[in-house]
Parts: C-alpha cells; structure tokens; sequence
C-alpha cells in the first residue's frame, strides 16, 4: 500500500524523471548516429545509463566518414550550395 501511495503522491517528479530519461535517449541516440555508430547503440546506453549514455557518447570518437565529421555537430551541409 505504501509502494502505491508514494507513486500516486509523487507523480509530478516520476514524469518529470521519466522526461529526463526519454531526452537522455534522444541525445544519446542522436550523437552516436551523427558519430557513425548508428542509432542503435545510442538507443540502448541511453536507454540503460540515462544522463550518463550521453555524456559517454560526447566522449567516444567519431568515424572518420561519419556526419559529425563532414558537416558538424548539428549542420546540414546547406551552406555551400547556391542560392537558386
């Protein structure tokens, strides 16, 4: 009875952890993807480390062929074509 009181009274904070969580995943998805590895492995530590799944793959280096390599962190190659 006691498990199911504190889950019902703490239920703002288990969102918000659980927001946490899946934003975590995204990000670790995210990066390992951009870093060449695929999406999966980032997927499955973000998914068991949380927070730290992410930070790990702001560590690990990136493939030298991989998206984080050619465009960046976060661009899209648009800035080199001509405007039409």
């Amino acid at each position: 009875m006691t498990l199911l009181y504190a889950g019902i009274t703490d239920g703002a904070w288990n969102l918000l952890w659980m927001y946490v969580w899946l934003l975590s995943t995204i990000g670790a998805s995210y990066l390992s993807d951009r870093k060449g590895y695929g999406d999966r492995p980032g997927l499955a530590t973000g998914l068991i480390l949380t927070v730290l799944g992410t930070i790990i793959w702001l560590v690990i280096p990136a493939k030298p062929e991989s998206k984080w390599k050619t465009l960046g962190p976060f661009g899209r190659g648009q800035k080199n074509r001509a405007a039409a």
